[in-house]
């Protein structure tokens, strides 16, 4: 059985990549994986993702680079000595049909000297979902993303907005691109497994 690899990217970082990954894992029933995962101190988002999961289904797999600082990933990992290899990361085994991947900040967040993550999709061959939330600036962020996702023929499924409407913002970028799947989840103090369920029961389907 082919498994449909989808990988969560963001405009930036803090921008709600493990909510969404969650929310998306929950609607599948899929795997979740975070193949590098910097700053583990203050914990790690497969963590996050398991605790909003309501499902039995769902496997999480282990990270590949477990990293201390919350930094850019090629920082954090030399300052453990170590240097993250393009040729390290495998995929996960699994029988699930859907593996959700979440990212580390943005597409071009580097992980060593040569390499970012847009190479990590690349080598995934994953479809790519991008997660945008409205700030000053988000417009040129999510767009220079998206414009990259082009550049690079990279698998560009759909976008979710992370955070209350804006349409101003919102209208400019749905311009601009084709999706074949748009979301919103609006802005909540505090993410549970009910609300996770709410969205991932909207996105069902339409994924």
């Amino acid at each position: 059985m082919n498994t449909r690899n989808i990988f969560v990217t963001g405009i930036g970082t803090d921008v709600g990549k493990t909510i969404i990954s969650a929310v998306l894992t929950e609607a599948l029933n899929a795997d979740y994986w975070k193949p590098i995962q910097s700053g583990y101190t203050e914990g790690c988002d497969s963590e996050r993702v398991k605790k909003l999961i309501s499902n039995p289904l769902s496997k999480f797999h282990k990270e590949r680079y477990l990293l201390k600082e919350p930094l850019s990933p090629h920082v954090a990992a030399i300052l453990e000595n170590i240097e993250i290899s393009l040729k390290e990361f495998s995929l996960p085994k699994t029988e699930n049909r859907n593996l959700v991947i979440e990212g580390a900040g943005g597409i071009l967040v580097p992980i060593n000297n040569d390499h970012v993550i847009a190479d990590l999709i690349e080598k995934f061959d994953a479809e790519v979902i991008v997660v945008s939330r409205n700030y000053l600036g988000s417009i040129n962020h999510t767009l220079l993303t998206l414009n990259e996702l082009e550049r690079r023929k990279l698998k560009l499924k759909g976008i979710i907005f992370n955070g209350n409407s804006n349409l101003a913002t919102e209208s400019i970028i749905l311009k601009k691109y084709q999706f074949d799947f748009v979301g919103r989840v609006n802005y909540y103090e505090e993410f549970t497994k009910e609300t996770t369920l709410k969205y991932a029961a909207e996105f069902k389907g339409k994924l």
